[in-house]
């Protein structure tokens, strides 16, 4: 990967005269990372940034979080802009919003997993069972080192069955296990299916989709966005399917300040 701010002048004038549609992942992007998912937050200053691009014409601005979509919404609290929640599978924003049917056996499979996680890691200290409504984090960035074998092991015998039987789909994130619906669905094919839509909308008119996360999840939405946009990874320089990396949520915040003076 590339560090996008030496390459900003040539980026700058790919985009000018371009409508520009920009995905933001919202935990270690816009939020920093934090020891408990109830305490990320981002600054008031980050908020203005993000109503400001929406409203600037010729842009767009969703944000794709593995957060329920009534979360991602509370937490950024920006009306102008398109919220996906759980990984793409929820949707909502101006004149848009959609979520897929859950069968009541997905939900019973879902409770039962949740109940078996609780019962068999009780006395981790650390450990966070998060209820999605249609799916299921299990977290252990505060859990000890050594404590982390048995989580994954629990988590794979509490979800293998499901899996197999193809009534669930596992997935796995920044210190958290994740349980959701088995659907072909994920960050990178609610960009793509937004895309298509705002094309449609646009007659035709060329788009510029930018991407920036941080996470394994937002793997997925740079590779489908490698040969039509620009893919951000924040964090470390690693490998990565993105094309360009900034190091932290303070870099993203510059980058939006000057897309804003674009």
């Amino acid at each position: 990967m590339d560090y996008l701010f030496r390459y900003w002048d040539s980026l700058e004038k790919n985009i000018q005269d371009k409508f520009i549609f920009l995905f933001l992942d919202f935990d270690g992007t816009l939020a920093p990372i934090v020891s408990h998912p109830n305490k990320a937050e981002i600054p008031i200053a980050v908020k203005k940034l993000l109503k400001a691009i929406s409203r600037k014409p010729g842009y767009k601005v969703a944000i794709i979080s593995g957060r329920s979509l009534d979360d991602i919404k509370k937490r950024v609290g920006v009306r102008s802009l398109i919220y996906s929640g759980n990984h793409g599978l929820e949707v909502e924003g101006p004149k848009i919003k959609h979520a897929p049917t859950i069968s009541e056996e997905y939900k019973k499979t879902l409770k039962n997993i949740k109940s078996e996680l609780k019962r068999k890691l009780f006395m981790i200290r650390g450990i966070l069972v998060e209820d999605k409504g249609l799916s299921l984090s299990l977290h252990f960035r505060q859990v000890r080192k050594n404590e982390v074998n048995l989580i994954k092991t629990v988590f794979r015998e509490a979800t293998i069955i499901p899996a197999v039987a193809n009534r669930i789909k596992t997935r796995v994130g920044k210190k958290v296990l994740e349980v959701s619906p088995a659907l072909r669905w994920d960050k990178g094919k609610i960009v793509l299916w937004l895309l298509a839509r705002q094309k449609l909308i646009l007659h035709g008119k060329e788009i510029i989709p930018i991407y920036i996360g941080d996470d394994i999840t937002d793997e997925d939405a740079f590779k489908s966005l490698r040969k039509q946009g620009v893919t951000v990874f924040v964090g470390k320089n690693k490998p990565s399917h993105a094309q360009f990396y900034l190091r932290n949520p303070q870099e993203v915040r510059d980058f939006l300040e000057r897309i804003l003076d674009e």
